[in-house]
């Protein structure tokens, strides 16, 4: 299993098994982070972190505080893709990170169609990127 990630202009293939997906969030200007595993069933959320509160990101009642983050386990079903809106106004976009990857991908930083993030079957070792496009 691997991630695809789909943007108007091409189509990335990650060798990886998990990935924290990083973002801003564009009216309280507050760092979000997510942590998924790549499974057969889908892309299962593990871990949330989101440092504040506010307009449409309060934390679960059973969210932790620590190190200034508010850090919660989501309890969803693995999800089949993400949908992720590229509008260009969050000031950085999304950030693919993993320790699989030399370095992050950064997607969505100027206004586009939404990327589509899914599960995939990628030949090649762990931690290798394919871009076509």
């Amino acid at each position: 299993m691997g991630l695809c990630i789909l943007t108007a202009s091409k189509a990335i293939s990650l060798a990886i098994t998990a990935f924290t997906l990083s973002w801003m969030h564009s009216v309280e200007h507050t760092g979000w982070q997510e942590d998924y595993h790549i499974t057969p069933a889908g892309l299962e959320l593990v871990q949330a972190r989101v440092k504040g509160s506010g307009a449409g990101m309060e934390p679960p009642p059973d969210a932790i505080l620590k190190d200034d983050w508010w850090v919660y386990t989501p309890h969803l079903q693995p999800l089949p893709e993400l949908n992720l809106a590229a509008s260009g106004a969050t000031g950085g976009g999304w950030h693919v990170c993993s320790p699989q990857l030399k370095n992050c991908l950064d997607l969505g930083e100027q206004a586009q169609a939404p990327i589509k993030v899914t599960p995939c079957d990628v030949d090649g070792p762990t931690g290798t990127v394919s871009a076509h496009g």
